[in-house]
């Protein structure tokens, strides 16, 4: 695989799972009554950040890799052997909370409304780097 198609490939690994966990959250912040809302709006906001902080030195780190790497490698080579466990871990994580049955939704809906985002987040930081959007100077938008 080239480079670029690493970074498509690490946006994919990143953004996908990022979109269905919002969704999951933002379905859970339907249940909150309108007291409440304001905690679980600032747990989601301290999710973001912490997360933010977290990934964005992952994504910096595992881009700088690829950038690294020969022009054609493996695409195992997307993240070093500590990523993958990562990224197990993650899943693995996920589909536990999934089936603890008594987790409050308000925790779900501040955890994933959190994660989500910054993964998505991460994903686009990945497309940029892969040149996707192309966004030279010589590019025009015709609407």
């Amino acid at each position: 695989m080239k480079r670029r198609h690493l970074f498509i490939l690490a946006a994919i690994i990143w953004g996908v799972p990022g979109v269905g966990i919002t969704i999951k959250g933002m379905a859970a912040y339907r249940n909150a009554a309108s007291g409440e809302l304001w905690w679980m709006l600032l747990g989601t906001a301290a999710v973001c950040l912490w997360f933010y902080f977290l990934f964005s030195r992952i994504v910096n780190r595992y881009s700088e890799r690829i950038l690294a790497l020969p022009q054609k490698v493996n695409a195992l080579m997307a993240f070093p052997p500590s990523g993958w466990v990562l990224i197990v871990f993650m899943m693995g994580l996920g589909i536990t909370l999934r089936y603890i049955p008594d987790i409050p939704y308000q925790f779900t809906a501040s955890f994933y409304c959190g994660l989500g985002p910054m993964l998505i987040l991460s994903a686009a930081k990945f497309l940029i780097r892969a040149g996707i959007p192309d966004m030279t100077e010589n590019t025009r938008f015709n609407w």
